[in-house]
């Protein structure tokens, strides 16, 4: 008996150490990030005299060696950061189209074939990553450039041992590797992809990383790695051109700012649809005493968050593109469009759907026009969110040979033809249609909340349209339901999209839940994760950070 109570003990202490990984509070800075490697980067970052946004990059760039699944130089991000003086950089680092793209390339008979936006050489993007990390370090960065790269690089060189989880993926995916030589090469040893616990190095990675510190992002864009990355493309029949890298340019953006309950709720503008849909959401919801709703019942508060979620992911399909192709309603944001679509909200059943609203303002002036969140936040005054992707799991199966890239996928982001869903079942119009040189749609939603003209909380997610609700969900729980940040992640979440028409549960709720909700007539479906957040808040009387990094994956929020 004592042998197995210490068993239990030593199973309890580890379960516990675990969740306190997630959660962490400290007087000068914080960072939360989904892997400790990336976190204890940043940390570093911060204890060589770094701020947030050193921080924030370097964790980035760590990330895309320890979690290159979801994210890295082979893909793109937004980055949101608020500086001391009150200033809003707002970085667009979303992948572009090539400029030979057409959507005709993704037809395959006659028809659409979304095989070709998820998989090979058409896939991918151009990559935004290193051209936004390199604007943001020249905005507001305190460290040299190279000394990023540092961590990442010794990283790649030495290996990590990989996650049940990355082995898990790396196994689904042994036959779209096996297409790809320097994909096989990486990932697969012996015919079989690389197991939970065994080193992975990246020795090819490494060296790029080495490049890309010394010489700066020309020679991502203009250097060896676009010649490699061109030259695979044309060998491989995709269309992606030296030209394309090196025109490529981040962009700053003018954030989305709205309010919420007394809160100034600051988000991504578009080719990202976050800023202007959580907005939206939050708009709808302010109509009801959504607190009072969760004192008396949660069945009340989850249908009408939901159907406010269905409301906007409607005009998210037809609105939503890039601004500098597409003109999107300002009106999407605006309360009296709320008004009119929270009327529409039956408390009592979900409604239909059939297509998108009216906002005012329908046609403004041009303005100048698989994932992972990174949140950190220092005493100094800075505060950092950004979302990076290379879209699904590994992007889009390629590694370019001599360079250790994993390719995005971001081409699947657009949509192919009105209809056809992406990869996330997501439809989209004309305003999202594939054109050359163009940003596709993003649900990515870097999201900073100020209270009284101060930074509360900042907040993201991963997981393609849960993003977007997992952020409004963070939000509401703070400010509506006064939940603490561990509360407001942790708690079990729920998703609605619109098309397909189906309200999405964590399995974590409870089983009266979703029969209630099924009562309401939604159609409602068990699911393992409705989003991967990270959050860090500032409590506003002693100015203490808390971080706290989503349980849902082995992530870790940590400070100094």
């Amino acid at each position: 008996m004592k042998i197995v109570f210490s068993l239990l003990f030593f199973v309890l202490q580890a379960a516990i150490a675990q969740s306190q990984e997630h959660v962490a509070t400290a007087d000068r800075a914080m960072v939360a990030t989904v892997h400790p490697l990336a976190t204890d980067a940043a940390l570093k970052s911060l204890s060589d005299g770094g701020n947030a946004v050193d921080a924030a990059l370097t964790a980035a760039i760590t990330l895309g060696v320890v979690d290159g699944y979801n994210s890295g130089i082979g893909g793109g991000c937004f980055i949101l950061i608020r500086t001391p003086d009150g200033k809003l950089i707002t970085v667009d680092g979303r992948e572009t189209a090539p400029k030979q793209a057409t959507a005709e390339m993704f037809y395959s008979d006659g028809k659409p074939d979304t095989a070709l936006s998820q998989v090979g050489a058409l896939a991918s993007g151009t990559p935004g990553a290193v051209a936004a990390y390199h604007m943001a370090w020249k905005k507001a960065g305190s460290l040299p450039w190279e000394t990023h790269f540092q961590e990442a690089i010794h990283i790649a060189e030495n290996g990590f041992a990989i996650s049940d989880r990355y082995a898990r993926l790396l196994a689904s995916r042994k036959q779209l590797f096996e297409q790809f030589a320097a994909s096989e090469a990486l990932f697969i040893r012996d015919g079989k992809t690389l197991a939970a616990g065994e080193r992975f190095v990246q020795e090819e990675l490494a060296s790029t990383l080495k490049g890309i510190a010394q010489e700066g992002p020309e020679y991502f864009y203009r250097g060896k790695v676009a010649a490699l990355i061109a030259d695979w493309m044309d060998a491989n029949g995709g269309v992606m051109t030296r030209r394309d890298l090196a025109t490529y340019q981040a962009k700053l953006r003018s954030p989305v700012v709205s309010t919420y309950r007394g809160h100034t709720i600051v988000g991504f503008p578009p080719p990202s649809s976050g800023g202007t849909h959580v907005g939206q959401i939050l708009n709808m919801m302010e109509e009801f005493p959504l607190s009072e709703y969760y004192r008396d019942s949660t069945t009340k508060y989850t249908h009408v968050v939901a159907e406010a979620m269905k409301l906007a992911f409607a005009d998210r399909a037809y609105w939503l593109g890039d601004a500098d192709f597409t003109r999107v309603p300002q009106g999407l944001i605006a309360k009296s469009y709320a008004r009119d679509l929270s009327r529409r909200i039956d408390l009592d059943a979900a409604i239909t759907v059939k297509s998108h609203g009216l906002p005012p303002r329908k046609f403004p002036a041009r303005s100048e026009r698989h994932t992972t969140h990174i949140a950190v936040a220092d005493s100094e005054g800075y505060w950092v969110a950004m979302t990076a992707t290379i879209n699904t799991s590994f992007g889009s199966k390629v590694v370019i040979p001599g360079t250790g890239i994993i390719m995005n996928n971001e081409m699947d982001d657009f949509a192919l033809a009105p209809g056809i869903a992406n990869a996330f079942g997501l439809l989209g119009s004309e305003a999202n249609k594939v054109e050359a040189l163009k940003r596709p749609l993003s649900s990515m939603s870097p999201t900073i909340v100020l209270k009284d003209g101060q930074p509360m909380l900042t907040v993201g997610a991963a997981g393609g349209p849960k993003i977007i609700t997992s952020v409004v969900l963070g939000i509401s729980r703070i400010v509506d339901l006064e939940m603490s940040p561990r509360e407001a992640i942790e708690e079990p979440r729920f998703h609605h999209q619109w098309s397909p028409d189906r309200l999405y549960l964590e399995r974590t709720n409870e089983p009266e839940l979703l029969n209630r909700m099924k009562q309401l007539g939604h159609t409602v479906y068990s699911t393992s994760s409705a989003g991967i957040s990270q959050m860090i808040y500032r409590d506003p009387e002693s100015g203490r950070f808390m971080g706290v990094s989503d349980p849902r994956t082995a992530g870790k929020a940590s400070g100094r």
